[in-house]
């Protein structure tokens, strides 16, 4: 509803825009005064440069106004000390992700953020946990938080990003017992309420900077949407250099 109210009000102003160019245009020999409709058959291109100029208006607003929302929660997504952390804690530059383990995206991505990691260990990667793609998701996130709590998240989401094929919670378990879980301890984690509450935190701190959609990379703050080590690189060696 909210796009379609623009959508009338963009076209209602092209229109009132026309109307004030016609009132404005005449023939040079008989300065008669073009209708709306002939000023727009003889120069279309005002309705597309206005649709252009206005899609790229709302563009620009809606950029300005994800930034705004990552400002204001900047220290939630870089700093919250229960998120997993990779890479020096003190870096100058932090790499947020926002995944699921169930999401085919998600895995795709992390062999080029992988690789990005290998290379660049003076930055700190933050991961956040996201659980609806699949009934699956919950178990792992909870699971590899609770692995976290036994300093070996790094290991267990190494091993759940890498398997080949759908995982199921024995895969889980399996998993995380090769990686060097302990498998009690962990399940006792998993249903504890502070992994409830890191869950719910996510899921909260996802919807106030609007990521609608995984994976989703926070750069120092600035949003990023890609799969390519290399555009990662650019914006890590950017943020570097600022």
């Amino acid at each position: 509803m909210k796009k379609y109210s623009s959508l009338i009000i963009s076209i209602v102003a092209l229109i009132v825009a026309a109307v004030a160019l016609a009132m404005n245009m005449t023939c040079n020999k008989t300065e008669k005064t073009l209708s709306v409709e002939e000023t727009l058959n003889n120069n279309p291109e005002i309705v597309i440069n206005a649709l252009k100029n206005y899609e790229l208006k709302q563009q620009a607003e809606r950029q300005a106004n994800a930034q705004k929302l990552i400002n204001e929660n900047i220290e939630a997504l870089n700093n919250n000390p229960d998120s997993p952390t990779i890479g020096d804690k003190e870096a100058k530059v932090t790499v947020v992700e926002f995944f699921d383990f169930s999401c085919h995206y998600c895995h795709a991505l992390y062999p080029n953020l992988k690789k990005v990691m290998d290379k660049n260990p003076d930055v700190k990667y933050v991961f956040k946990e996201m659980t609806f793609v699949a009934p699956v998701s919950s178990y792992a996130a909870k699971a590899a938080l609770a692995a976290n709590m036994q300093g070996k998240y790094a290991e267990v989401l190494d091993a759940l990003m890498t398997n080949q094929g759908a995982l199921s919670e024995t895969k889980v378990d399996e998993l995380a017992v090769k990686a060097g879980v302990d498998l009690e301890q962990m399940k006792a984690d998993m249903n504890s309420e502070k992994v409830a509450q890191i869950l719910r935190e996510t899921s909260e701190l996802a919807g106030k900077i609007q990521v609608n959609g995984v994976p989703a990379l926070v750069i120092n703050g600035k949003m990023v949407q890609t799969l390519d080590e290399a555009v990662i690189q650019s914006e890590i060696d950017a943020a570097k250099a600022k």
